[in-house]
């Protein structure tokens, strides 16, 4: 009556929907444990002006304003790894406003997290490891806000379900230090 293609047909069937019900088991319990249990991280971040030079960038012809910082950081992830946790992005961003009046935001270090062994982060005399340069080539030190902010943030992906975004510290109100040359 059922051929055996009918009934590997109803057997991969069956065992698709019994897999895809446990991925929104295993989602719905991540989610409803952070919900529960919010992950309680610090951190903290130090560093004196943003020293702002006239440079020549990397395969650029013309000079233009960057920027430059040292700063200390330290920070316990820790709490963000639990079963469901694959891995941490964990970033520095500096947010500015530029000449014009509009906002950006420029990630300045980076690092990958993978064992809750290294979750302790602790960076002492760091400087920026991606080139901070206003898009425009014009004017750090002239922004109508003439300072930065800067946020330690992470991206927490698990092994299953939704991405989750966060922040762990700020400083605010760091001014842009202009010189004429580097």
């Amino acid at each position: 009556m059922h051929s055996l293609f009918t009934r590997i047909n109803n057997v991969s069937a069956l065992l698709s929907s019994c897999v895809m019900s446990l991925v929104i088991a295993i989602t719905l319990a991540s989610l409803l444990q952070e919900a529960i249990f919010p992950p309680q991280v610090d951190g903290q971040i130090s560093m004196r002006a943003t020293m702002v030079y006239q440079a020549k960038a990397y395969r650029q012809k013309r000079k233009q304003e960057m920027g430059f910082l040292n700063f200390n950081m330290t920070a316990d992830l820790s709490p963000l790894f639990t079963w469901n946790t694959k891995q941490l992005f964990v970033s520095l961003e500096a947010e500015y406003e530029n000449i014009k009046g509009v906002n950006n935001t420029i990630v300045l270090w980076d690092r990958i997290v993978r064992r809750p062994e290294d979750a302790k982060v602790n960076v002492v005399g760091a400087r920026n490891k991606y080139a901070f340069k206003e898009v425009g080539g014009k004017g750090f030190g002239k922004g109508v806000a003439g300072n930065a902010s800067y946020a330690l943030k992470y991206n927490l992906m698990p092994y299953m379900g939704v991405l989750r975004y966060g922040e762990v510290t700020r400083l605010s109100n760091v001014p842009f230090e202009v010189r004429e040359e580097l």
